[in-house]
């Protein structure tokens, strides 16, 4: 088989691992990471942050995206890692593509992550050659996730036809295994739990840069949020929540682009916040703008397992969040600094963050990550993935 896909030139990056790659045991195991893209979202950079420190001794890794573009995380890939560029615009058109490399590679493993890239991927298994192990990352709460399709009935019956096809789904919380379980028709015994990792040396390094948080003036409580301009992202309840705070030295920094950036600009002034709430676009180093915040604020209406409020935690920064179901009652429930509203709604994150605003305001100690260490998750990944 063959396929039109493009190998990145990647002479340009810096040299990492080398020493691994030169002295690999004849054992090594080749692995093939699937993702739609590498434009910076909480997967993209689990999959990144991955394939920067999976041990060179026991893998040799490849990565295929199917559309790679100028803004993309692939710059921050060790040279060691083989970047592919499928060309596809859609997942579908990027199938045949996926089929002729897997044929061509010949790796002992494929890990592909999003639902819908894993869906398809199941679709096609019966063309794939024999022996390879199989491996999908959920990012979302499946039933929820399914809403947001046109044909919810049709993406649950594809759930529990496809996915019990992979050799393993790894969830990213025990929420979204029992999910998978119960409503989708998975063997338990075909998933494993594995929470997302936190660099802290990365992130600790990277939140010490300046950063110019607006307003400049004293006395302003900071308030930062981050993600996608869309509707899950629950911006709109943060904004309603900040007027109905009604406080005038709080100020809101709202990182992310989005198709909803006007909607909410216009939101803002409609409830006469507009000059407390500052939309700051897509940020390289959002970890400065996370570490120089009073509070970090999660609005979303549902989650995965947000890296993001690991990566705040990380900063030190204490959370405040609506209830997302998802994984985020499992990353919050033992840190008492963070408060978790009773409601998806801007009423009860406004209620939230008028708590939190009259107690003690106390930072995050290092240990309220611990259990997100890299090398902890590193090392599950490892052991999930090597056949």
């Amino acid at each position: 088989m063959s396929a039109n896909i493009e190998h990145v030139d990647r002479s340009d990056l810096a040299e990492r691992h080398r020493e691994g790659s030169r002295d690999a045991p004849s054992e090594q195991c080749r692995a093939l990471f699937l993702i739609p893209s590498l434009v910076g979202g909480g997967a993209e950079r689990v999959i990144v942050t991955l394939l920067k420190h999976l041990d060179r001794r026991r893998f040799r890794l490849t990565l295929a995206v199917l559309r790679l573009r100028d803004d993309d995380l692939s710059r921050e890939l060790p040279s060691d890692v083989e970047i592919i560029d499928l060309g596809a615009s859609r997942v579908r058109y990027g199938l045949w593509r996926i089929i002729s490399l897997i044929w061509n590679l010949r790796s002992e493993v494929v890990f592909s992550t999003h639902g819908e890239l894993n869906l398809a991927l199941a679709l096609c298994l019966p063309l794939m050659p024999h022996g390879v192990r199989f491996i999908a990352r959920e990012t979302q709460v499946v039933g929820l996730g399914m809403l947001e399709h046109r044909f919810p009935v049709v993406w649950r019956a594809l759930y529990r036809l496809l996915y019990k096809k992979y050799d393993l789904v790894v969830c990213q919380s025990r929420h979204m295994q029992r999910e998978l379980i119960e409503c989708c028709d998975l063997p338990s015994e075909k998933s494993v739990v594995i929470n997302n990792p936190v660099d802290a040396s990365h992130i600790h390094r990277l939140a010490a840069q300046p950063v110019l948080y607006p307003p400049q003036r004293a006395g302003v409580i900071k308030l930062v949020a981050a993600g996608r301009l869309v509707e899950v992202k629950g911006f709109d309840l943060l904004i309603e929540a900040i007027a109905l705070v009604g406080v005038r030295d709080l100020h809101l920094v709202i990182l992310g682009e989005g198709p909803l950036r006007s909607e909410l600009e216009t939101l803002a002034k409609a409830r006469g916040v507009a000059e407390q709430i500052h939309l700051a676009g897509f940020q390289t180093n959002p970890y400065a703008w996370f570490a120089n915040a009073d509070a970090f604020v999660l609005s979303s209406r549902h989650e995965g397992f947000p890296n993001v409020v690991l990566e705040a935690l990380a900063c030190g920064t204490p959370v405040i969040a609506t209830p997302a179901p998802g994984g985020l009652q499992e990353i919050l429930g033992d840190v008492p600094e963070c408060i978790v509203a009773p409601s998806v709604s801007a009423v009860a994150l406004a209620d939230a963050i008028k708590t939190w605003l009259a107690g003690e305001r106390k930072r995050i100690p290092q240990a309220a990550t611990e259990r997100y260490a890299l090398e902890r998750i590193v090392a599950q990944y490892e052991e999930a993935i090597r056949p």
